[in-house]
């Protein structure tokens, strides 16, 4: 606890996606005072084809209000 799916289309160079997880790693810590070891990220590439039907319209939508930051798409 806690675990972090993120999502973005596909194309990021892995070195960007492991200082990505890092990064997330880190505020997490610093934000809950949770230890490393308890945080776990995944990242999950999304065509940008089928982007607005798998995440928009399952995930975000869905769950509009519940977003900390709301895209503006």
């Amino acid at each position: 606890m806690p675990h972090i799916v993120v999502k973005f289309y596909p194309g990021t160079p892995e070195e960007n996606k492991v200082k990505i997880a890092e990064g997330i790693t880190k505020l997490i810590q610093e934000q809950t005072g949770k230890p490393e070891e308890y945080i776990s990220v995944a990242i999950e590439e999304v065509d940008e084809a089928v982007w607005m039907d798998e995440v928009y319209n399952k995930e975000i939508k869905p769950n509009f209000e519940k977003l900390y930051k709301k895209p503006g798409y």
